[in-house]
């Protein structure tokens, strides 16, 4: 595998999980809260993939193989300072979209 390929596998895997945090306060607003969960669980099982690997995406090692660089976003194809702030910009993006599906389901509003 060449690092193009890893860092298009790396790129398209951050797409669905971003997707995935967009979406849920989007099935929250309908009310479709199964498919709110759904995606809650989806992204928790990435986070439990990022804790047990050290809060390094599993490809990040197998993209060092193929280069030296070391920039935030040798391993992905996306700006570098996204690649950077990445979990502080969208961890609490997550953990807002938790909270507003608890609240609509709780019928808070």
């Amino acid at each position: 595998m060449e690092l193009r390929l890893v860092k298009l596998l790396h790129t398209a895997v951050w797409i669905f999980f971003v997707g995935c945090i967009v979406a849920i306060p989007v099935f929250a607003g309908r009310r479709e809260f199964d498919r709110a969960l759904m995606a809650i669980g989806l992204v928790c099982v990435e986070v439990v993939v990022l804790a047990l690997n050290r809060w390094t995406c599993p490809l990040t090692p197998v993209a060092a193989r193929y280069t030296d660089d070391r920039a935030a976003n040798f391993d992905i194809y996306l700006p570098r300072r996204l690649a950077q702030y990445n979990k502080e910009i969208f961890g609490p993006l997550f953990l807002s979209a938790v909270l507003f599906t608890a609240a609509r389901w709780l019928g808070w509003f």
